[in-house]
């Protein structure tokens, strides 16, 4: 077991660990950290706990002090000229004519890498541009390309349900997230219904798919017959999935057909319904009847 605490970077980014070592540091100072970049100012999000070292995938390396008002007024500083940076890059791409869109700037706290973000549709020659801004910037330039959910993720949003994008706000890595999970849900698989701002599927789907397989693994399919604690028998119309009620087509005594509403828990599975849909000939759902 070692020692850690949780350092963030950018709001809703990736949570790193680092070796507090006798800083006494609390939940949401920021600290001078040692990273793969270079020295780092980052936010506390995690007080010291001990995990185990499988967990680690890297080495740990030791917080270097606690923030103090000039390396807070730095970090500041530092946003500042991200927007002019910003603002050169710019119209350096549109100097050079390249097909890419520039989504954000980061300098590094230690003013010894300014990386510029970009997405575009395929790969981009940026050699001379590069070279371009080395000699504005008289540092060491990256331009890193990012998938159109990092640039949700940097620039932010409101998503259709009107709140700010999951995404930017406490999400710290993506999950996959697959059409299975609209289905299983009920939803419409309109793509606008069922898309995020980067036209992407939306990630809460996967924060609730845990929730609705297991109230789905609680209902009957389309077309099982089944029977009421009262002894009436009728065939799944539809399911509720949120309100855990289904719909049953039954036969009352003068042979006329109605819907009705029962809770789950009236019910009993009887028998489910074989055969291809509307096939009255009891076939094996391919086609072949029984012999």
């Amino acid at each position: 077991m070692v020692e850690v605490i949780g350092v963030r970077f950018r709001t809703a980014g990736k949570i790193y660990f680092f070796d507090p070592k006798d800083f006494q540091v609390k939940m949401g100072q920021h600290v001078i950290v040692e990273t793969s970049r270079g020295i780092e100012y980052g936010k506390v999000v995690s007080e010291r706990r001990n995990i185990k070292e499988k967990y680690l995938s890297d080495e740990l390396k030791p917080v270097i002090r606690i923030a103090t008002e000039e390396d807070d007024e730095k970090a500041a500083k530092n946003r500042q000229k991200e927007k002019e940076a910003y603002k050169i890059c710019l119209q350096k791409i549109k100097d050079h004519k390249l097909e890419m869109k520039l989504v954000a700037t980061e300098y590094t706290f230690d003013n010894n890498k300014v990386l510029f973000y970009f997405t575009a549709d395929g790969r981009v020659d940026f050699r001379e541009l590069v070279k371009d801004l080395a000699s504005v910037f008289r540092t060491r330039i990256e331009l890193r390309q990012i998938g159109v959910r990092d640039e949700a993720k940097m620039l932010g949003g409101i998503g259709i349900c009107g709140r700010e994008l999951c995404c930017n706000t406490f999400l710290s890595e993506f999950a996959p997230v697959s059409i299975k999970m609209a289905k299983e849900q009920n939803l419409s698989l309109n793509p606008t219904k069922i898309s995020g701002v980067c036209g992407r599927l939306m990630c809460c789907l996967k924060n609730e798919q845990e929730t609705y397989e297991y109230l789905n693994s609680k209902l009957p399919k389309i077309g099982d017959v089944l029977k009421t604690n009262t002894g009436v028998v009728g065939e799944v119309q539809r399911v509720d999935v949120l309100r855990q009620k289904v719909k049953l087509i039954v036969e009352d005594e003068n042979g006329d057909k109605e819907i009705q509403e029962y809770k789950i828990d009236d019910l009993i599975m009887k028998r489910k319904k074989t055969g291809c849909p509307g096939c009255k000939q009891g076939c094996k759902g391919n086609g072949k009847r029984k012999n």
